[in-house]
Order: structure tokens, then sequence, then C-alpha cells
């Protein structure tokens, strides 16, 4: 009689990317920040909208998780808008005057941007915004809000910028450059550190925003940490 085949674990399927709407009658800008958005690996730029009617129907139909918004907009004002929408928003406006910006940030938007400004300020909020996702996503407790606060609006250059020992920065690249997510135990052995230590500092950079994990089950039904770029 031949023994039952071993369960192999169970993977989860990659989470799907998030999605951002670029709300932006202005072409050229819209397309420059769509493709600002498609460089970072875990977004997906929606096709983007020129009005606030435009960006009704989307926001209604499809899931968005953030909204790229002008406040300029051909069929109405976008802080009327920002008032309607129940998505994470950020404010990208020429508006630069005290009350416009005290409005939207009351109204909710998580950042406001004063056009033009440098691409790489975009890119820097963008990459803010994924970080506060996964910290916020990986266990909340009083430490977490407040730290995924500061990592929302220090930027994530500031948020980042701690000082880093040679082994936490040798874990970290060891799970960047892995295409697949990896274990504690697959980390170590790359790294030549105990599992402990590994653990540790995975910990602290999953805690950071820096990497993102995830829980997978395997035959013996106890979850194992798993842990990939953010």
């Amino acid at each position: 009689m031949t023994d039952a085949a071993t369960p192999s674990p169970v993977t989860a399927p990659a989470p799907a990317p998030l999605t951002v709407l670029v709300v932006d009658d202005d072409f050229f800008v819209a397309e420059v920040h769509r493709a600002q958005v498609d460089a970072q690996p875990e977004l997906r730029a929606l096709p983007a909208v020129g009005t606030v009617a435009e960006a009704r129907r989307v926001v209604a139909r499809e899931r968005v998780d953030l909204v790229l918004l002008d406040l300029y907009l051909p069929d109405g004002r976008g802080l009327d808008l920002l008032r309607e929408l129940d998505v994470d928003t950020f404010v990208l406006s020429a508006a630069s005057d005290g009350e416009t910006i005290r409005t939207a940030l009351r109204r909710g938007a998580l950042a406001y941007l004063i056009k033009p400004f440098a691409a790489e300020l975009l890119v820097d909020r963008l990459r803010s915004w994924l970080r506060f996702r996964h910290v916020l996503d990986g266990g909340t407790d009083q430490e977490a809000v407040e730290r995924a606060q500061r990592i929302l609006h220090s930027g994530d250059a500031r948020a980042s910028s701690r000082s880093r020992s040679a082994t936490e920065q040798a874990v970290l690249e060891a799970v960047v450059a892995s295409s697949v997510e990896v274990s504690a135990s697959e980390v170590a052995d790359q790294v030549g550190v105990s599992r402990a230590t590994a653990q540790r500092y995975l910990a602290q950079l999953s805690a950071d925003g820096q990497l993102a994990m995830q829980l997978r089950y395997g035959a013996t039904g106890r979850p194992e940490h798993r842990y990939q770029r953010c």
C-alpha cells in the first residue's frame, strides 16, 4: 500500500494591482501622471477622465483605490467631487491659496500637490501611500496608525531614511531581488544568518512598510509569514 501524497502548501495568487484614476482635463498632464502610476509595480492606472461626470461614472462602476484629482474641471469643481468620493484621494492642482488647501484637506484629501511640481514628488507620494496601506493592512494598533500617518505625511524618502545595519540591508535586498514571495528561512539561507535574525529584520521592514507580508497556509494548517517587495 502506498502512502498518501503529502499535500502541497497552498499558495494564494499574487494580489491584483491597486487601481488609480487620474481626473484632469489636460490630456498631456493626465498621461504624464498615468505613466508615473504605471511605473509602480503595485499600481495600475485606469484610463484618465477629464470631467466630474466621467469620474463619477468610473468610481460607480469600477474598483478605484486612489484618485488623483485636479480641482479645475469643465463641468464642476473638484472640491465638490472630493466631498462625494469614498476613495483615497490626492489633490493635484494649481490652486495655492490657503482656503482651498484647507478645504481639500478637510474634505479628506490625503495629499495636496501644487502644480507644477517635480515628477519625483508624485512618485514619492505614491510610494508613501503604498507603504501607508501596507502598514495598516499588516495588523492595526495605535502604534501602527501613528506610524502609517507619519509615512503618509513625511513622504517615502524621509520615512525610510533611518539608518540600516549591513545585515538588515542584505535582508531587504534579498527580498527585493526575488521574483516570488520568500520566507524567513529562505532569506536566512541566502544572507547567511539565523532564521530568528532574518525574521526580526523582516518584521521590522514589514512594520516600516518597506516589505509586504502575507500569510500562507501549508499542509499543517499553521500559517507561514512570507515577504515580498512593496
